[in-house]
């Protein structure tokens, strides 16, 4: 799904960013360009960032388990 209609950034290229290593909305804003136009995707790029750390922590934990 669209996050930034401004710079057509997908939740899947936020997902990508993350595990690239972006872990900031400061970063995010600097790596794709999210928020930097018109400003109404932040909300939600934020949640999609926070999701995205949340489920690499989880895949994480899960590694170190099995």
């Amino acid at each position: 799904m669209y996050v930034c209609i401004c710079h057509a950034v997908t939740d899947k290229k936020i997902n990508q960013a993350v595990n690239e290593g972006v872990q900031t909305m400061r970063e995010l804003r600097s790596c794709l360009g999210v928020g930097s136009q018109c400003g109404k995707c932040i909300c939600h790029a934020q949640q999609v960032l926070q999701e995205a750390h949340q489920v690499k922590i989880s895949f994480g934990l899960q590694r170190e388990v099995a």
